[in-house]
């Protein structure tokens, strides 16, 4: 079995801290357009999910009682 080096792992939230920081001046209106919908789309996914999370965390409060 060959041993391939393992990719380094992205800390949770870099990205996001990464775009935190950006320097937005030197986009133009149709790029700053672009990333807006981008994070837009990406707010929606994380919604999605947290819903997805909390539908299985209320699923198993209602059948073992209460866990918080």
């Amino acid at each position: 079995m060959l041993d391939e080096p393992a990719e380094p792992r992205a800390f949770r939230g870099d990205a996001l801290n990464t775009a935190r920081h950006e320097d937005l001046e030197v986009y133009g209106v149709a790029e700053l357009e672009e990333r807006i919908d981008a994070l837009e789309a990406e707010i929606a996914r994380t919604r999605a999910q947290l819903s997805k999370k909390k539908a299985g965390r209320d699923a198993a409060n209602a059948l073992f009682g209460r866990l918080d």
